[in-house]
């Protein structure tokens, strides 16, 4: 079979328009433009807290298993699997993940986290491809069904274990983390000094440096390793192909079933690997509810990355960030942000204007003068807003992106073996 023949079936259609892709000078340009924004905001509102090191630090802590769980389901969906059982998967993962941590080891509980979530996998690649049944209920009953085997398991392992109880267990030994020594002091201290700019770059350098869990460093080698294999190799061509046309794939003799299967699995394992990270590294100790909903939220992140990994890594950063904000300085500096969603919305409008696009960018202005006037009558947001936040902010970011976004052609579409024929 000609890789050049899959390439074709698998590559997306030609986007309109004349739109190129970004280069990488172009990308690192409004990354320096984005944190500039950030330092000025910072700058006028007093919310020193903004880009400190800690501040970066636990939003990559917070950002981690949500990517770790959109990277799951971008294997999936990339081969035409829709999955929603991705929770699940995260339950099961911070469960085995703690049992066999707190008994054998933090790294032994890496690797049974992984084969449990790896076992969710199967399950729904067995239910949703063999058996051909819709894939959101599939999705939805794997969720159900982890959610009730980790409580009865709990009922007589936890429970009976010191330290334990049937909703939580033992504490697990925290995985080495690791800090650049001389660096890290370094970027601290220039980050105190709060100058424009440089304090804000010193203190994002200074989270990635400081206190950084092994198991951290795994997660965002996978986010590049992804990539590589599913666009730089035969094999991720062949996976691909499956999610786009799987018909046209099976004629060129690849394997679609066997494919899926890899690709579901390899989804489950990723999301049950976000799942330990949260019971060996967010907090050294299994609770029963610990996933949070962030399975659902790393799907959301995939969806706004447009099924690329790049773009699912900026999604779950961004949440991780907005949900740091709340636990940092909390009200202040949610307060902060509406500063700087109103300068957004300002360049926004800028934007439409110059696009001939006069509805959007009156809209645009009108939601930006709101934020405006609501960030300069007030000192500080509702405790109530300061939670939503985070949702609050996924959603919009969905919904100003959803018109850039293409799915591969076959997710979540019914595949049996020879239909093409």
């Amino acid at each position: 079979m000609s890789t050049s023949t899959v390439s074709a079936t698998a590559a997306a259609p030609k986007k309109s328009g004349g739109r190129k892709k970004l280069t990488l000078p172009w990308i690192m340009l409004i990354i320096a433009g984005g944190l500039a924004l950030v330092s000025l905001v910072r700058l006028i509102s007093g919310a020193e807290d903004l880009t400190s090191v800690g501040q970066v630090s636990g939003a990559l802590s917070l950002a981690v298993p949500i990517g770790l769980a959109g990277l799951g389901g971008l294997w999936a969906e990339r081969a035409g699997v829709v999955n929603i059982g991705l929770e699940g998967m995260m339950i099961l993962g911070t469960w085995f993940g703690a049992w066999a941590g707190y008994q054998w080891g933090p790294w032994t509980g890496v690797l049974v986290g992984i084969a449990g979530g790896a076992l969710g996998g199967l399950l729904h690649a067995i239910i949703t491809v063999t058996f051909n049944v819709n894939h959101i209920v599939s999705g939805v009953a794997i969720n159900i069904l982890a959610l009730g085997f980790t409580q009865y398991l709990s009922n007589f392992t936890f429970a009976e274990a010191p330290g334990g109880s049937s909703k939580q267990s033992p504490q697990v030994e925290p995985i080495y983390k690791i800090t650049v020594p001389g660096l890290s002091d370094w970027m601290s201290d220039l980050q105190g000094k709060h100058w424009f700019f440089v304090s804000d770059l010193a203190g994002v350098i200074g989270g990635l440096v400081t206190e950084l869990s092994l198991l951290t460093v795994v997660a965002l080698l996978l986010v590049p390793g992804t990539w590589w294999v599913l666009w730089r190799t035969t094999f991720g061509l062949r996976l691909r192909s499956c999610g786009e046309n799987p018909v046209a794939a099976e004629s060129l003799g690849v394997n679609v079933y066997k494919y899926k299967y890899i690709a579901v699995v390899v989804s489950g394992a990723l999301a049950g690997l976000g799942g330990v990270y949260l019971s060996e590294v967010a907090s050294p100790i299994y609770q029963e509810g610990q996933t949070g909903g962030r399975g659902y939220i790393g799907l959301a992140a995939m969806i706004f990355g447009n099924w690329m990994p790049g773009g699912m890594a900026l999604g779950a950063g961004l949440f991780g960030f907005i949900d740091s904000l709340k636990l940092r300085g909390g009200a202040t500096n949610v307060h902060a942000m509406l500063l700087l969603i109103a300068i957004l919305l300002v360049l926004v409008c800028v934007w439409q204007l110059y696009k001939k696009k006069y509805l959007q960018a009156g809209i645009s202005a009108a939601c930006a003068a709101l934020l405006f006037v609501w960030y300069a009558l007030t000192d500080s947001v509702p405790s109530q807003f300061v939670d939503a936040a985070p949702y609050v902010t996924t959603l919009l970011v969905l919904a100003l992106s959803a018109q850039r976004l293409r799915m591969p052609k076959a997710d979540g579409l019914p595949y049996r073996k020879g239909q093409g024929k």
